[in-house]
């Protein structure tokens, strides 16, 4: 949905060359051209009017003097740095730029008809005047000739075995005899004002080139396809009107021509097989114009149609047009028409496009006159960003504007939601910039008229005042007939075409020396509008409204133009700090946003540069569009961005557009390859999207729909967020989690918008506990204080209780099961409560005409809930008449539950919702409801408490100085026992009276203080109490508790040497030596004590020893370890400074082969990762880790010898405090330990 708009034009009207122009080409290296004469050769530069070289074609006698010669071809050869003219006598010239000679490199006898070099320049093909084709290499080595006109189909010719002919087809009516007749179709010769010269055009790649020439035998028109060797491939069929043009699609799929029919003149494609392929009808009459030349430019987007009228016009001269026309989704459509007027000087001789730029499009007058235009792709879309704009489009197709509004309908092209008809082809389509008037829309045509369309009879523009135009030579601007035409119709219905109204028509009087004077066109208010036209010598800036004359100054520069003042004032567009703004590059789409609070222009060029000022932000885009505080944008990556511009600078946006990494982000999506925007709908979420084939696409970018919805819940328009939501699949926790404090308050006006049970219910159905907010759907801009709940506690509670108690509150009988989906919907489900709800509408049943039965909000319920869940649910609230209720709505079978039900009727009431709670397996429940029962049932109880492990509430329910507790807490305890809880067990049997067990219990455990405590309640007999003070003092020993065993040894046992030696043996000095002195039994000092002593040092100090060498030969390790890893350092960066390959391995372990490859199977896994962290402290010789091993090792023998310097204190001390009884030489060889960390 592009349209062509005319970026530039350059102009040259004062050449003075000699002769009159016959045919140019363009230096592509230069962008000049070459223009021959029948008199000479010229270059010249079109934009500066510069000439650069001429040289005579008549000097040396290659043209007569007398201007009687023709130049049929020229072309410019960049390898060679030459330009190969081919002239009608069969001369071929070579002229060298370089040297300025001239060469003739060959000459045909009978003349030259036409010379064209192939795409790569390798090869050239020469048409004589015999009819023959003669190729060429670019060296001039002939290759071959052959005749043009053979009888020959070619290589390719068809193959047929019968089917399909019309002897094998039925007939009807007509019988085998029509089948054996053949219809005789007379070829039609070609038309009269055919030139019957041939025409030569190449594929694209070289490899084909096609020949349209006039049959000798027939006098009709056929082409001819060839191959690089010179070979007929294949003979078109017979066309009949086939016309002299001709131009291979440069893509390679089509070849082009024109064809007249008897009702219509048409533009003809072939394939290479020679068999039409489609067409497309000129905006003609069948007589009224013929086309000189198809010419397709280089990307071959648009095919330009040169044409002049078949009659003379007034001045008995013909008019000539120039069109440009393209196609999307198989429609053509007339982009530009370029009218040239009836003067004989004014008609264009040559055209051409340029071979560099796609868009760049040459003419050459036969007055001397050259233009150059530049093209650009342009999107003409409505400007408002209000929900009044209908989001328009509008597309220029020859005299139509087909316009397309988005907001209400997405249509795909060529068709459209209105089509406007107007008189003349159009040029310029504008939308109008007025806030409230987007709507409407103004044209250019092609004989400068512009008309006005709007969807309102009013219009403030005064038609009896005199329009006044600017700085304009020979321009006037007045009003002409005006008025609605085919009615109007005031909005889109379905699919039909339609005309909107036409409020009035003006009309511009260009200067008829040159077609295009305006290439933009701005609509500003109703006064004003703005365009820039092209005078002879400058370009100027033009102000169109009727008001008193004022100048206006030059400008090719940016500017500001300001139209709050009755005078029109131009301003240097500065930046905050006084410097000019310009864009680097010619942008063929600008636009305003603003950035960090300063208002901005950027600008897309045709290399999809994209700019913002002076700066390049990416080089990949395709389209862009701004909207509100969004640029979206498409990449040629094929993804779709749209960037918040209100949290991003222009670094940041150089930053989301380097690369599409992040594919998560909110703001990129992938499209379509070859997409581009078309529009955005104001006020919604709709991006429309172009495909390259031209269907559309309708998309809901993820960052515009959150900002639309974020702006609908800040303004309270819940029921336009909940539509959008729930179209787009978007969480419906956003509503609330967006500002729980606003939504908590306004309950009643979401209630009240939605006004829909089922959607109310389907928001409770989607809540959770997660902050959408934060996880889902972030916004950066999101103050903290925002996001908090609305009040303590969980989230879904809080909004299922907050719309409850409002349901309830308006009108509990009309939200009878949105209150029935709060109780379900709950952290914990309120399944009771729903169903007591059930119950009461059952009980007493609604009259509202708006109420809910009980069947129903059962049926509802079930649907929310299990069947069987709310079966036994029903059955613990231990109402039957619920529990049948439940039962027949669902699909249990009546046998399965009703003998159950009856078998419960029949129990005591204690009993019989012990039995219910057990069946539904709430055993604390059943186990309180027991309890009930009486003491013939404890047993059944004990079994209970027992199975489901429940003593502690079982404890709870009975006195403490009742049977059934003592029987329950030994139950308790042995089950303590059994859980390896035995000293909890002998506390609860030693509280309920059981000593004896408990003693057993305590004894069991090694718990020795309490066994005594016990033993000494019972009380034990002494003889009793020593033997289990021994056996206790033996698990003791055995425990390695020797202080806790010398206690019993000592106090209960009465045995000291016992006491003693159990300290001595668990290294307790300080109290061996207490009771040794104690019970006066210094013998066992010379008898045990010493050699004690004596073993313990000599342990530690071998153990010392031991730890000593190992520090040393793991420190000694570490040097030279550290000096391997220097030298390898060094050596490394030697290595850098004569390679680049070196640099991947300056990792974190220089040194070490080993370090990448261990990285990598670090994260593998968590087996892995842990082998790999075993690997680093690995004391083996060469690993890669061997120094992080070795200072683990070294600080690991430190932590341990730092260890025993309180037992090493301790002996020492121990030894000193009998000096008389060790040698000086053991008392001091503690000193000789020293730590040596």
């Amino acid at each position: 949905m592009r349209n062509l708009s005319l970026l530039q034009r350059f102009k040259c009207v004062d050449l003075s060359f000699p002769g009159s122009p016959q045919c140019f080409t363009i230096r592509s290296e230069t962008g000049t051209v070459l223009v021959a004469s029948e008199l000479a050769i010229t270059e010249f530069d079109p934009r500066t009017e510069e000439v650069h070289k001429e040289v005579s074609l008549t000097a040396e006698d290659y043209l007569p003097k007398d201007g009687s010669g023709v130049v049929v071809a020229i072309q410019d050869l960049p390898d060679q740095e030459s330009v190969c003219v081919a002239t009608g006598s069969g001369d071929v010239i070579l002229y060298n730029l370089s040297t300025s000679q001239l060469e003739c490199v060959g000459s045909v006898e009978s003349g030259l008809t036409g010379m064209t070099w192939s795409p790569d320049q390798e090869l050239v093909t020469l048409t004589t005047g015999q009819e023959t084709i003669i190729m060429m290499t670019k060296d001039f080595e002939p290759i071959t000739e052959v005749t043009i006109n053979q009888d020959d189909f070619g290589e390719d010719k068809f193959i047929t075995v019968g089917w399909g002919k019309k002897e094998t087809q039925f007939h009807g009516s007509e019988g085998k005899q029509a089948a054996q007749s053949l219809s005789f179709q007379p070829v039609q010769p070609a038309l009269p004002w055919d030139d019957r010269k041939p025409r030569i055009t190449w594929r694209g790649d070289g490899q084909l080139f096609a020949v349209s020439a006039v049959c000798p035998k027939t006098g009709a028109r056929k082409v001819r396809i060839w191959n690089r060797e010179c070979v007929l491939q294949a003979t078109s069929e017979v066309v009949n009107g086939l016309e002299q043009p001709l131009c291979w699609k440069p893509s390679g799929s089509l070849i082009t021509s024109t064809q007249r029919h008897p009702n219509k003149h048409s533009v003809v494609f072939m394939e290479k097989n020679g068999l039409l392929h489609g067409d497309f009808t000129l905006p003609f009459g069948k007589e009224q114009v013929k086309v000189k030349e198809l010419l397709w430019n280089s990307d071959s987007t648009v095919l330009a149609v040169w044409m002049e009228d078949l009659k003379p016009g007034e001045n008995d001269h013909p008019n000539t047009y120039i069109q440009l026309w393209t196609v999307g989704n198989y429609h053509w459509y007339l982009k530009q028409s370029v009218h040239f007027g009836s003067e004989p000087l004014r008609a264009p001789v040559c055209v051409c496009w340029d071979p560099e730029k796609p868009l760049r499009l040459h003419l050459l007058t036969r007055g001397w006159a050259s233009y150059t235009y530049d093209w650009g792709w342009s999107t003409e879309r409505s400007h408002g960003t209000d929900c009044h704009d209908n989001a328009s489009v509008a597309v220029i197709d020859g005299d139509k504007i087909l316009v397309t509004t988005f907001r209400q309908c997405v249509i795909p092209p060529p068709m459209c939601a209105f089509e406007l008809q107007l008189p003349v082809p159009v040029n310029l389509v504008t939308f109008r910039s007025q806030a409230q008037r987007t709507n409407e829309l103004a044209a250019l045509t092609a004989d400068g008229h512009i008309y006005v369309y709007g969807q309102g009879e009013s219009c403030n523009l005064k038609r009896d005042s005199n329009i006044t135009l600017f700085r304009i030579s020979h321009l006037h601007f007045l009003y002409s007939g005006g008025g609605v035409e085919n009615g109007g119709v005031p909005g889109v219905s379905g699919f039909k075409v339609i005309s909107a109204p036409l409020m009035f028509s003006l009309r511009v009087t260009m200067d008829q020396e040159e077609p295009l004077t305006l290439r933009l066109l701005l609509w500003l208010n109703d006064n004003l509008f703005l365009a820039v036209a092209h005078g002879r010598y400058l370009t100027r800036l033009l102000k169109l409204t009727p008001s008193d004359s004022q100048d206006i100054k030059d400008t090719l520069e940016i500017r500001i133009f300001y139209t709050d003042s009755s005078e029109l004032s131009l301003t240097e567009w500065k930046d905050s700090t006084g410097n000019t703004i310009n864009l680097p590059r010619p942008c063929v789409q600008t636009a305003l946003f603003t950035l960090s609070g300063e208002e901005h222009l950027i600008g897309l060029t045709e290399r999809s540069h994209l700019y913002i000022g002076d700066s390049l932000v990416a080089s990949n885009i395709s389209s862009f569009v701004v909207y509100d505080d969004f640029l979206l944008l498409t990449t040629h990556s094929h993804m779709c961005h749209c960037l918040n511009l209100s949290t991003l600078s222009i670094k940041g946006l150089q930053s989301a557009l380097s690369s599409d990494a992040n594919q998560n982000d909110e703001t990129v999506r992938k499209v379509e390859r070859g997409s581009r925007i078309v529009s955005v709908v104001p006020q919604d979420t709709r991006l429309i999207l172009q495909m390259p084939r031209g269907n559309l696409e309708t998309i809901h970018h993820q960052a515009l729909v959150l900002a639309q919805l974020r702006k609908w819940l800040d303004s309270l328009r819940f029921k336009d967020a909940f539509e959008c939501m729930r179209k787009l699949r978007i969480n419906l926790n956003l509503i609330y989690d967006h500002n729980p404090t606003v939504f908590l308050a306004n309950i009643e006006m979401f209630l009240k918008q939605i006004d829909s049970i089922n959607s109310i219910n389907l928001f409770l159905t989607e809540l959770k506990e997660e902050d959408t907010t934060t996880t889902m759907y972030r916004c950066p801009s999101r103050s903290a204080s925002s996001s908090a709940s609305g009040k303590g506690g969980k989230k879904v509670d809080i909004i299922c209780d907050a719309l409850r108690s409002t349901m309830e509150t308006l009108d509990p009988q009309k939200y009878c099961l949105c209150i029935l989906t709060s109780h379900v919907r709950k952290t914990t489900p309120e399944l009771e409560i729903a169903l007591q709800k059930v119950h009461e509408l059952r009980v007493n049943p609604p009259s509202g005409s708006s109420s809910v039965s009980a069947e129903e909000a059962l049926k509802y319920l079930l649907f929310l809930v299990n069947v069987n869940e709310l079966y036994e649910q029903s059955l613990g609230t231990y109402d039957f008449d619920l529990v049948l209720m439940v039962a027949e709505k669902s699909q249990k079978d009546p046998k399965e539950y009703l003998p159950f039900l009856n078998m419960l009727k029949t129990l005591e009431p204690n009993y019989q919702r012990y039995t219910i709670d057990k069946h539904l397996k709430r055993y604390r429940k059943a186990l309180h409801h027991l309890s009930k029962c009486g003491e013939e049932h404890f047993t059944e109880l004990l079994n209970l408490v027992k199975d489901q492990r429940l003593y502690s509430d079982a404890l709870e329910l009975y006195s403490s100085n009742s049977e059934q507790y003592k029987t329950l807490s030994v139950a308790y305890a042995e089950h303590l026992v059994e859980q390896q809880q035995a000293e909890q067990a002998g506390l609860l049997l030693w509280r309920c009276g059981e000593n004896a067990r408990a003693l057993q219990a305590f004894v069991s455990c090694t718990s020795w203080r309490n066994a005594l405590a016990v033993a000494t309640h019972i009380p034990l007999p002494p003889e009793q109490l020593t033997v289990l003070a021994r056996d206790l003092a033996e698990k003791l020993l055995e425990a390695r508790r020797h202080t806790q065993a010398a206690l019993c040894l000592e106090q209960y046992a009465k045995d000291c040497e016992e006491a003693i030696s159990a300290l001595i043996q668990g290294a307790a000095w300080e109290e061996a030596l207490r009771l040794i002195y104690l019970y006066n039994r210094q013998d066992i000092i010379e008898t045990d004590l010493k050699s004690a002593l004596l073993d313990a040092h000599s342990n530690q100090t071998s153990f010392l020893e031991s730890q000593k060498a190992l520090f040393i030969r793991h420190k000694n390790r570490l040097t030279v370890v550290r000096e391997l890893k220097a030298k390898a350092r060094l050596e490394l960066f030697d290595a850098e400074l004569y390679s680049e390959a070196s640099s991947v391995l300056t990792g974190s372990h220089l040194g070490s082969k080993y370090s990448r490859s261990n990285s990598r199977i670090s994260s593998r896994s968590s087996k892995n990762r842990r082998k790999a962290e075993g690997k680093k402290h690995s004391l083996k010789e060469g690993s890669p880790f061997e120094d992080i091993a070795l200072l683990n090792a070294l600080t690991q023998i430190i932590i341990i010898v730092d260890k025993t310097r309180g037992e090493l204190r301790t002996q020492q001390k121990h030894t000193s405090s009998s000096p008389q009884t060790y040698p000086l030489s053991y008392q001091n060889s503690y000193s000789s330990h020293v730590l040596f960390h």
